[in-house]
This record gives C-alpha cells, sequence and structure tokens, in this order.
C-alpha cells in the first residue's frame, strides 16, 4: 500500500509545481478603432472608467471597462490635438490641445460642457504632457521657449494653473526637446516633485531640475526618450526604480539603444538583456516585476522588471496606462484604436 502511495504522492507534487510555475500569457484584445482620430492622451480612473483624447478636438468615454464608449467632439476646439488627459472620475477630467495657442479644459459633466482653464498664445508654446500626483495638484511640461522648458503649475485640481517664474525653468541644450507621444514624459516621484525626460539632439532625464545624460539613442530631432515610468514614486528616501523608452521613430523597427532602467533614483542606467522590439512612445509599471512598453511596431511585455522584453503584439499602440486604482490596462492608437490587456494561461 505504501509504494502506490508514494508514486501517488510524488506525481501529486509535481503536478502542483507545473501548475505554479504556469504564469498568465498576456495578449491585446482590439476593443474599437476606425474612427478618424489618432489618440496619445488615456486616463484609466479604475476598471470601469477610461477617458481617451485625441487630434480633431475628439475626447471618448467608457464607464463599463471598455464595452461601449461615448464619443464626443470639443465644440470650438474641433481642429485641435488633445495630446494628454488626466481623469479623476466618470465625470471630471482635464485635456490639453499641445500646440499655439496652448489651452488645457476642463469638464465636470463628462464632456457635456468645457472650460478653458489655461491659455497660452506666447510663440512658440508647444505643451507636451501633465501629470498629477492626487487629485488637487498637477504639473504641465512644454517644449523649449527661449531655450528654457514651459513648466505651470496648478494647485486646486486644475481649475488655474500658474507657470513657473524663467529663472526656475531648466536649461534646454540646443536642438533638445520633449515628444508629446504619450502623455508620459513626465511622471511624479515624490509628494511634490516631479521628473521628465527629453529627445532631440540630446536626451536627458531631469531630477530636480538636474539634468542627467542618458544613454539613449539620441542625436537627430526624430530620437530620444518618449516615455519614462516610476515605481516606488511615493517613497521620499531610497532609490526609486525608473525606466525609459523611445529610440528613433524614423527607424521605427530599431531596438538600438531603445530601453534603459535604473535602480538608484536615475544616477546610472541598465540596459536590458532582450530589448523591446522597436521605437516605443510608452512604458508602464504594472508591478515591481511586470511591465508593459508599446509603439509603432507593436507592444512588448516583461517579467522581469524590464531585463527582458517579449513581443506580445504586433499592433501599433501611442501610449498605454494601468488603472490609478483597480488592476485594468488600456492602450489607445490611431484610427481610434483602444486596446485591453487580458490574460490566458499557457496550456
Amino acid at each position: 500500500m505504501l509504494k502506490t502511495i508514494v508514486p501517488f504522492l510524488l506525481c501529486s507534487l509535481c503536478s502542483l509545481t507545473t501548475v505554479a510555475q504556469k504564469k498568465a500569457v498576456p495578449q491585446i484584445q482590439v476593443l474599437t478603432q476606425d474612427t478618424k482620430s489618432n489618440l496619445r492622451g488615456l486616463s484609466v480612473v479604475n476598471d470601469r472608467v477610461i477617458w481617451v483624447s485625441g487630434n480633431n478636438g475628439t475626447v471618448g468615454l467608457s464607464t463599463d471597462g471598455g464595452a461601449s464608449w461615448k464619443w464626443l467632439t470639443v465644440q470650438g476646439f474641433e481642429k485641435r490635438d488633445f495630446r494628454d488627459i488626466e481623469a479623476f472620475d466618470g465625470t471630471t477630467a482635464i485635456i490639453m490641445a499641445v500646440d499655439e495657442p496652448g489651452y488645457i479644459l476642463k469638464t465636470t459633466d463628462a464632456g457635456a460642457s468645457w472650460k478653458v482653464v489655461y491659455e497660452n498664445k506666447t510663440r512658440g508654446i508647444f505643451l507636451d504632457a501633465m501629470e498629477f500626483w492626487n487629485d488637487i495638484s498637477g504639473i504641465v511640461i512644454g517644449d523649449p521657449i527661449d531655450g528654457k522648458f514651459f513648466v505651470a503649475r496648478t494647485f486646486d485640481s486644475g481649475n488655474t494653473w500658474r507657470e513657473i517664474p524663467d529663472k526656475y525653468r531648466p536649461v534646454a541644450d540646443s536642438g533638445e526637446g520633449c515628444f508629446a507621444a504619450s502623455g508620459t514624459n513626465v511622471r511624479s516621484l515624490d509628494r511634490d516633485e516631479a521628473v521628465f525626460v527629453s529627445g532631440g539632439i540630446s536626451s536627458r532625464v531631469f531630477i530636480r531640475n538636474q539634468p542627467v545624460t542618458l544613454p539613449i539613442v539620441q542625436g537627430s530631432q526624430t530620437s530620444g526618450a518618449n516615455s519614462i515610468a516610476i515605481l516606488d514614486n511615493h517613497k521620499l528616501n531610497g532609490g526609486a526604480t525608473m525606466i525609459v523608452v523611445g529610440g528613433d521613430f524614423n527607424a521605427d523597427s530599431s531596438s538600438n539603444k531603445n530601453c534603459f532602467y535604473s535602480h538608484n533614483r536615475g544616477k546610472t542606467w541598465i540596459a536590458p538583456k532582450t530589448p523591446p522590439h522597436g521605437y516605443r512612445s510608452c512604458v508602464e509599471y504594472l508591478s515591481k516585476k511586470q511591465l508593459i512598453t508599446c509603439g509603432l511596431t507593436g507592444v512588448d511585455y516583461s517579467f522581469d522588471g524590464g531585463t527582458n522584453w517579449q513581443l506580445i503584439g504586433t499592433e501599433s499602440f501611442n501610449t498605454c496606462r494601468i488603472a490609478k486604482s483597480g488592476s485594468a490596462v488600456f492602450l489607445a492608437g490611431s484610427n481610434g484604436k483602444i486596446g485591453r490587456l487580458e490574460y490566458t494561461h499557457n496550456p
């Protein structure tokens, strides 16, 4: 009897080990597409509430996890490109119109009406991305004007914005700017501190206005860092983990120097053993070890903190975000395309 039980137990243990070792395989389910808007703004409030924004004055809202969408064109801004959006619930959101004049608008009635909360007619203004620490405090980053990056802050939920005085604005190198590709070239680091990345002739990361040159590909107007993501961004001390992605969107299939990560708050940077498969415009931490990145040539996923990346889809997307409260992950791109990350298990 004992001889019969022992092999059975061993078999059961082996079976349990095999099941434990199986990992979920991420896949992209395309939810909607074929509209005329190129979507670059994406804000996932929770697992049910998702906002998107793009060109042609387009804003989209779903309150059922992406199953259905309400599409609207912001009246008076039909030709504007809203490249970033920050949402707080199913009725409140802020959108950013990038170029001259630069506008920030806010809705509190699910997009039925919009109020202009910031306007900038300065020659050469080009807003790149917004970031909020919470429902009250936020920041917007713009391309350099007179050699210095544009920065403005809000401390009242985006109802008013104050420009940072010129003497406190980060100084840009010649030919350096930011890419308004996904709304993620600026991220919160600590309670009142933000980090942003640049590209072009120079590509740097700015932490406390102190620039550090990135090892990412650079040297042309189409190359450099497009997106940064930060892990444990609410820790005031120690070394926050960061990751940047980019490349050259004129060589979108090249993986040359397109991704680097840091474990010491950006002091030194490490290249992945297996990089993402081409130019990438957005990167997002899903957990300490799991990340997603997307771009013109597809979507990559990492199970080991960014050391190795595997291609999980060849659909083009501009941006990807995880829910602020929840676990849902959505993507957005050209032709009104919206995707959702889903998991299956290896057989």
